[in-house]
């Protein structure tokens, strides 16, 4: 950032009410220090502008701190690094209906920004709250017009290519290439050797496969974790029961009421709203330390004492002295066992095979 013609606060004329970050907040009391140092600001007024620099949220605040300044050979380096969101042409429109993976990339957005100061815990809060409501891409992108984005953010979705855009192009090629071929051989072949156009393979398209890891390896945990966060905006559940392929939560959406879900890819209501008691405790799969209970499940059938055992399940619960999560072991011959843990890996209890 600079005055002026260089800087991060310098591009708020264009960026409008885009917030500002941590970083451009330094910037702007980078130039202030040279412009009092230069003799450009006095005392009184140095100490304003840069208690007002140092509360500002937006771009816009800051330039108005520091649009008036002469450039400083000592701030040169300061160069604009906002970055507005990508807007990109031909996406869908506004009132496109949202994916769980839109509210995901909406959420990770919201995170990289509350993690370089454009906002504050309550406000991530709130924001992630609502994109996991959203229901459309217009609803999400007004969540995130004023952040400025990092280079490692996904872009907007776009609508896939039609297929019939794809046929019909292919077809002109073909015969583009019947026509070529027909005349080369018309010119350069004896009139009684009568040639029809080469058959032409316009390839096969291939279906669009979706990778989905196992929900009992840490990446299935943290993949579903996600998926859970985007589509209900938090990470609670009354208990989780986390198969390798599939799971079913129950969530309490008031405090006298619960819906199961089942997860395969998308969440499914799968029964009516039940009752539930007020004081139900819950769980936080946010707290869920997602390498220590993979390491723990790992260890599990040693641990239970179930020869050539393997995982089944994990069942998240909340329960009054703190939520846990129960790994649960079995083998061919159904013998089984189980190991109860805290959210953080650490085991509270184990019930062998034959113990």
């Amino acid at each position: 950032m600079s005055s002026r013609s260089s800087g991060s606060a310098g591009d708020s004329a264009a960026s409008g009410r885009m917030r500002a970050r941590d970083i451009d907040r330094v910037n702007a009391r980078a130039l202030l220090d040279a412009a009092y140092e230069e003799g450009e600001l006095g005392v009184d007024e140095y100490h304003q502008r840069s208690d007002r620099a140092q509360r500002a949220q937006t771009l816009a605040e800051l330039q108005r701190l520091i649009g008036d300044l002469q450039p400083s050979t000592k701030t040169v380096d300061l160069t604009s690094s906002a970055k507005r969101p990508r807007r990109q042409s031909g996406g869908y429109p506004p009132r496109t209906r949202a994916r769980d993976t839109d509210r995901q990339a909406t959420c990770a957005l919201l995170d990289a920004a509350l993690a370089d100061g454009q906002l504050n815990a309550a406000d991530h809060r709130t924001l992630t709250e609502l994109a996991g409501e959203a229901r459309t891409l217009g609803d999400l992108a007004q969540l995130t017009d004023d952040l400025q984005r990092p280079d490692h953010a996904p872009p907007d979705p776009l609508p896939p290519t039609s297929r019939r855009e794809n046929w019909f192009a292919a077809g002109v090629a073909a015969l583009s290439i019947a026509v070529a071929v027909g005349t080369f051989v018309a010119v350069d072949q004896p009139p009684s050797h009568k040639a029809g156009p080469p058959a032409v393979d316009i390839g096969v398209i291939k279906p669009l496969v979706l990778p989905r890891p196992r929900l009992t390896t840490a990446e299935g945990l943290t993949y579903l974790r996600d998926a859970y966060r985007a589509k209900f905006g938090d990470s609670t559940v009354d208990t989780a029961v986390i198969y390798p392929d599939y799971a079913v939560i129950t969530r309490g959406t008031q405090a006298n009421r619960q819906v199961n879900y089942t997860y395969r890819g998308g969440f499914d209501t799968g029964t009516d709203p039940q009752t539930r008691p007020p004081q139900t405790p819950t769980a936080d799969l946010a707290a869920l330390d997602v390498q220590a209970v993979t390491a723990l499940a790992a260890q599990a059938p040693a641990l239970t004492k179930v020869d050539q055992g393997s995982i089944d399940y994990f069942y998240v619960e909340g329960e009054s002295a703190g939520p846990i999560i129960r790994i649960y072991v079995s083998n061919k011959a159904k013998e089984n066992g189980y190991i109860e843990a805290t959210l953080d890996g650490r085991i509270v209890r184990t019930s062998v095979f034959g113990g």
